[in-house]
């Protein structure tokens, strides 16, 4: 509804933006009403992850506001660029738009559209919450809107804004766990195939349990973001205080004594203009935002001593151990020194037998005996665990061996981006996602402009198996159209070029929606398969600009033995 201008403010020499109304707007008197009243709720707000407001303008028509600049980034760039956060960054941003939407709920406003697009961040990993265009005033039954208009974005709408419900500040909470979900698992958790469909998702289903997509999240995150995804408002935190404040607790080692904390080091946010580009040049969409007032906040410790933190042994060290010049006292009476790790005696304790040792050895006869037992039974003809087709997301080529006398099964899945010189693969995380059943789950690739990859030779998984067989391989395409090709290798290694993988066991197959194809392996044994696609479909998950992405839910492979 607006363009943004980097602009020189002639009275006290300085740089602003100005957001101006486009023309084709301005004379929809709604339209400039709404645009009005968002300059004057924006001033009421002084806070410092809020967009600042100087001044409003109406000339010839043309309305426009003044706002202090900052040269950044939206979190909706931020994720097309890297499609998931770390849990430290995800945390950092929940705090300060928990912390911003606070304010503006005591204030009396519900802001009704939290989302990527409307989160800024700044070179320096301030972060600000942005777009008052449509929020309400609590109690406040004037807000501009048609009863059958439902305000804000499809994605990331409360329940109860679905529903029609009277709202309060809940409901932006709600919002920010979508934003924070998708930071983390890199997609919303409700999409459907229209606006419509994906707004009533949320009524409809449970979203995917988030630890199962990131296993590795700070303890208690996973269960906060499902809190504030429940359906029921009483089911979410209270306030944005409450939010703030369990999300530091949860990142431990915050001190919340301020406002703003202190951005993850290494965020590496671009900026968007130069500091000294000439008045009049035009800022694209949100990259522009209020500068907030500086302040000293405290250091978000690394994820690293976070889990050293959290580790099994809370018990501090008591500085360097001195050299031992004298036979020491028994285990019990003493702490490890500096080069041993903790709960491992140092070889100087070792030489003291005491019936402490003693039982320790005893337990370690007793390991290494059930190991030779356990060893035993698998030579017998019993499976060993690795056989498995729920094995390890990705499989190093080395570890793959036969199963004597079983049928071939699947023993890891890897990504495969021959297109991409610097990693050769792709979402390698989400590997897994493709073997665990769950059709909700899947991986998937980056966002493209293009649905042919930008021109790459295709992108997709090597499925490796427990040993050389035959069978039939089946892939779950999660989204269409599509089109992939499976290649098989009987290599010690699989091929790292589309070339190298010879000619397609299954030629190109293509459709306009979700399907299951299977490709038979039956011509000779192989030891490695590749599932690559060759185009991608539209995803509601990507954005306008970075519109396709492929998806697969499902890999199983039946063996021919």
């Amino acid at each position: 509804m607006a363009e943004v201008w980097l602009a020189t403010d002639m009275s006290l020499s300085r740089q602003v933006a100005v957001k101006i109304l486009k023309s084709t707007l301005a004379t929809d008197p709604v339209v400039a009403e709404r645009f009005r009243r968002e300059a004057i709720t924006v001033a009421r707000l002084s806070h410092p992850n809020i967009v600042a407001v100087h001044d409003t303008i109406d000339f010839d028509g043309r309305q426009a506001v003044v706002m202090q600049l900052v040269n950044g980034k939206s979190l909706r760039q931020l994720l097309d660029e890297q499609k998931r956060l770390g849990p430290e960054l995800t945390m950092h941003i929940g705090s300060c738009v928990a912390a911003a939407l606070d304010a503006a709920h005591k204030a009396g406003l519900v802001h009704r559209d939290v989302k990527p697009g409307n989160i800024m961040i700044t070179p320096d990993g301030r972060v600000l919450l942005t777009d008052f265009g449509i929020a309400k005033g609590l109690g406040s039954s004037d807000d501009l809107t048609s009863e059958n208009v439902m305000m804000g974005t499809a994605k990331y709408l409360s329940p109860e804004q679905v529903r029609g419900k009277k709202l309060d500040g809940r409901a932006d909470l709600y919002a920010l766990g979508l934003v924070l979900y998708e930071c983390l698992a890199g997609r919303v958790p409700f999409l459907g195939e229209s606006d419509a469909d994906t707004a009533l998702a949320r009524l409809q289903r449970d979203p995917t349990d988030l630890s199962r997509l990131r296993a590795t999240l700070p303890s208690g995150l996973a269960a906060l973001i499902h809190e504030l995804l429940a359906r029921n408002p009483d089911d979410r935190p209270a306030t944005g205080g409450d939010l703030r404040n369990r999300l530091t607790r949860i990142a431990s080692g915050v001190d919340d004594r301020t406002t703003t904390m202190t951005p993850p080091r290494g965020m590496g946010i671009g900026t968007s203009a130069p500091r000294d580009a000439p008045a009049g040049t035009p800022l694209t969409g949100p990259s522009v935002a209020a500068e907030p007032t500086p302040a000293r906040p405290p250091i978000v410790r690394s994820e690293a001593r976070q889990n050293a933190t959290r580790g099994s042994n809370p018990t501090p060290r008591q500085g360097p151990a001195r050299p031992i010049k004298a036979p020491p006292p028994p285990i019990r009476d003493r702490t490890p020194t500096s080069g041993s790790p903790r709960g491992v005696p140092s070889r100087q304790f070792q030489q003291k037998r005491t019936p402490s040792s003693v039982v320790i050895v005893l337990l370690l006869l007793a390991v290494i005996v059930g190991a030779v037992l356990i060893s035993a039974g698998n030579d017998s003809g019993h499976p060993s665990p690795s056989n498995t087709t729920a094995g390890p997301a990705t499989t190093s080529p080395a570890s793959v061996a036969a199963t004597p006398g079983g049928p071939v099964t699947i023993a890891g899945v890897s990504s495969f981006d021959p297109g991409d010189s610097k990693t050769g693969v792709e979402s390698p995380d989400q590997t897994s996602f493709v073997l665990d059943n769950d059709p909700a789950t899947a991986w998937t690739t980056s966002c493209y402009n293009d649905r042919y990859f930008n021109g790459k030779p295709g992108v997709g998984l090597v499925v490796a198996l427990s040993g050389s067989g035959t069978g039939t391989l089946s892939v779950d395409i999660a989204n269409g159209p599509y089109q992939l090709r499976v290649y098989a290798s009987n290599e010690a290694e699989p091929p790292t070029t589309v070339d190298g993988w010879g000619s397609p066991v299954q030629a190109k197959s293509a459709g306009d929606a979700a399907a299951t194809v299977t490709a038979p392996i039956t011509a000779a044994p192989a030891r490695f398969v590749l599932v690559l696609l060759l185009e991608a479909a539209r995803d509601n998950g990507c954005s306008s600009t970075f519109p396709y992405r492929g998806s697969i839910s499902g890999i199983s492979f039946t063996s021919g033995a």
